[in-house]
């Protein structure tokens, strides 16, 4: 029997959810507060060139990522390419691309490198991860990499990743990144290959929305909800303006705290479950540079004083933008981090001023554009024994159903996680 869904929220996770609904036979109204969809992965302007918002790459096995484009039609503009990693320490760059050059990693002697590479092939081989939530990340990467590894090397990176809150995260969260970073490689471990649709984002969401129209789903942009509740047999989307519209089920993919605020008639478990999931944000400058920097697609960061996560080349992977490289600059920091009121002239000043620390090649004209995002809910902490926290998708309001990456209990955030997770909830929604 057909019925008629809303669907709250025009990231990822909501377009697929609406995709998977319409192919069962529903309505489907997808309300989307920007003016475009996307959401995290979408894409703008810097300068001249058009290109993802967030840095976003997709991997041999990111199976179903490689589903979506190819129902989308776009399998055929997958490109694929190798690239190169490094770590920034010592105020020297350094490649790690390699087995051999993570064993000749200076800034660790050779015992700390052989327990470094022993530490990540040894994750590569656990495959019960609910054991490791219960342990917090520093002591189990202590255990096996060794205090001085730890010192000079993760916690930098974990604290970088995120602040302080790296002392409530599980050991399950370095599992899941470890498993995904290998997924990349190929050939003996050797080669890291990541792939990308040509023309980013921007056109896989050109043709998502096309092919979501074809199949009669309906779009409201620029609509702000500001409550869902049950009305009788019905629940009521009203949207910040007030205009209300009734369906028989909405899906909610609003991270969870905000998801909590919009939602009427959810129990105390509900509410408590929803309101106790902490969040980390970013502030990411998109930075368009004249020229060529150095070919490393990631450079990790150790050294203190440095205002980002670490840097992302795109360039590196998609080739030069007009001649630029396009550089990614994030920061995770938590929601109420003050980095938040910062302006952005502050901030794109201070976040330069640190790529020319890395890279001292880089001249002041060779700045020819740089952009801010700052968002503040975009991973949920994984933190200690998190599937046990974990909020539930169905809810006590009959149609109401809760989906977002808080959901995401055995992964990192990333696009294939997110569309495991919309199969998974459509399965129970429809």
């Amino acid at each position: 029997m057909s019925r008629r869904y809303a669907v709250i929220g025009g990231g990822v996770l909501g377009l697929t959810l609406a995709l998977r609904l319409s192919e069962a036979g529903h309505e489907v109204t997808v309300f989307e507060r920007a003016e475009t969809i996307g959401g995290l992965a979408s894409a703008w302007s810097i300068g001249d060139i058009t290109w993802d918002r967030h840095y976003h790459v997709t991997l041999g096995s990111d199976d179903h990522v490689l589903w979506l484009l190819d129902r989308l039609g776009l399998s055929d503009e997958i490109r694929w390419a190798n690239t190169r990693t490094a770590v920034y320490a010592g105020g020297r760059l350094h490649s790690v691309s390699t087995p051999l050059e993570l064993l000749r990693f200076p800034p660790l002697r050779l015992v700390n490198t052989v327990r470094l590479a022993a530490n990540l092939a040894y994750a590569t081989r656990i495959r019960d991860w609910r054991r490791l939530e219960a342990i917090p990340v520093a002591t189990w990467l202590r255990r096996w990499s060794g205090r001085r590894t730890f010192d000079e090397f993760w916690k930098p990176l974990l604290e970088s990743k995120l602040g302080e809150a790296y002392r409530e995260t599980s050991a399950a969260f370095i599992w899941a990144t470890v498993q995904r970073l290998t997924a990349a490689r190929r050939h003996g471990m050797t080669d890291e290959t990541f792939g990308y649709v040509a023309g980013g984002y921007a056109r896989v969401f050109e043709r998502f929305e096309s092919v979501l129209r074809e199949r009669g789903v309906r779009f409201q942009l620029g609509a702000a909800v500001g409550r869902v509740g049950r009305s009788g047999d019905e629940l009521t989307v009203e949207l910040a303006g007030g205009d209300k519209q009734d369906f028989d089920a909405v899906v909610v993919t609003a991270a969870a705290p905000i998801a909590a605020r919009l939602c009427e008639g959810l129990n105390d478990e509900e509410r408590m479950r929803l309101e106790a999931i902490r969040y980390l944000g970013i502030v990411c400058p998109s930075v368009l540079v004249r020229g060529h920097l150095p070919d490393f697609y990631i450079t990790n960061i150790t050294d203190p004083g440095l205002p980002f996560t670490g840097i992302i080349n795109m360039s590196a992977l998609v080739g030069p933008f007009d001649g630029h490289s396009l550089v990614y600059l994030p920061r995770y920091v938590a929601p109420t981090d003050p980095l938040f009121e910062a302006s952005d002239a502050a901030i794109e000043d201070d976040f330069v001023a640190g790529l020319r620390r890395v890279v001292p090649s880089i001249e002041p004209d060779d700045i020819v554009a740089v952009r801010t995002s700052k968002v503040r809910a975009v991973m949920a902490l994984p933190a200690l024994n998190y599937s046990e926290r974990v909020p539930r998708i169905e809810t006590s309001v009959p149609g109401l159903y809760l989906v977002s990456s808080a959901n995401i209990i055995n992964g990192t955030l990333n696009v294939n996680e997110t569309l495991q997770l919309a199969d998974r909830a459509s399965e129970l929604i429809a």
